[in-house]
């Protein structure tokens, strides 16, 4: 008695997941920007809390900058302006 066996039984074969599945562009951030987590500190332009420090980001060219951390927001928006000074940033 031979008995023939399919190598590939079509009834068990799953079918093709996400056949029109749309297609996602994705645009990776220019990092360091400041992440999705950090709160923005009212009443300065670059400042961000972050991790309960002060963050300035100064978007210089095509890229952000991050400053040190700071304990008062006030020095990290000095940090931001030196910046700004330095690289000659349009405001």
């Amino acid at each position: 008695m031979f008995v023939e066996f399919d190598l590939v039984n079509s009834s068990l074969m799953k079918p093709l997941r996400h056949q029109n599945r749309r297609v996602i562009s994705y645009v990776p951030r220019i990092e360091p920007a400041p992440p999705e987590h950090a709160d923005r500190v009212e009443g300065f332009r670059d400042v961000w809390m972050l991790r309960g420090k002060y963050v300035a980001f100064v978007f210089m060219g095509d890229h952000f900058r991050r400053s040190p951390t700071f304990s008062v927001p006030e020095a990290a928006q000095r940090w931001a302006t030196q910046m700004r000074q330095e690289g000659e940033i349009e405001e």
